[in-house]
């Protein structure tokens, strides 16, 4: 599949390139985003590189839609649609820099990511979130997005070679995407 941009009132989402390498390579420094993500520990200017030549390989395979969140031509984040199936699901994943959140940029860029999953020629069935227990912005992001919790999934998650509890939350086509009560949060 060709990779697609995503335009939105703020953002543009499009296939990360070499010139996000700088700017992918400082915001992973912040502690949180290996707490939570899969990126690698420490994180080099050679991880950011091998990552966007696989991200391209991934649109060529239709396996992984990567797309970099963009605010004003700047790279401020990363979001996917990971294991994309030809039975018609996938997994969304995201991450910001610091200077990104809190402005509502990753919800932007996720409505607009959900939109395409389940539009031609993708037309998905279900999405799913996950997150490691604990991951209570992630949380509240996808709660945001009318996503529905469903569970634990115990030590359904692999990460830093152990596996940890994790949330699962899913939204289908046909979904309300208005906010649903989850039992893990209590705002």
């Amino acid at each position: 599949m060709e990779p697609v941009t995503l335009r939105t009132a703020r953002l543009e989402l499009s296939m990360p390139t070499l010139d996000d390498v700088d700017a992918i390579t400082a915001a992973a420094q912040d502690p949180e985003v290996p707490r939570w993500t899969t990126v690698p520990s420490p994180y080099t200017r050679e991880h950011a590189e091998e990552f966007i030549a696989k991200a391209a390989a991934w649109w060529d395979e239709q396996s992984e839609l990567t797309w970099g969140i963009r605010r004003d031509g700047q790279w401020i984040g990363m979001i996917g649609l990971h294991r994309v199936s030809p039975e018609g699901a996938a997994e969304i994943g995201f991450w910001m820099s610091v200077s990104a959140r809190g402005h509502g940029y990753l919800s932007e860029a996720a409505r607009a990511v959900i939109d395409f999953g389940f539009a031609e020629p993708l037309s998905l069935a279900r999405i799913e979130w996950r997150a490691i227990v604990g991951n209570v912005a992630s949380a509240r992001t996808a709660r945001s997005l009318g996503f529905r919790y469903e569970g634990m999934l115990r030590r359904g998650l692999p990460h830093r070679d152990a596996r940890h509890d994790g949330w699962i939350a899913g939204i289908l086509p046909d979904d309300d995407r208005a906010p649903q009560p989850w039992p893990i949060l209590a705002d």
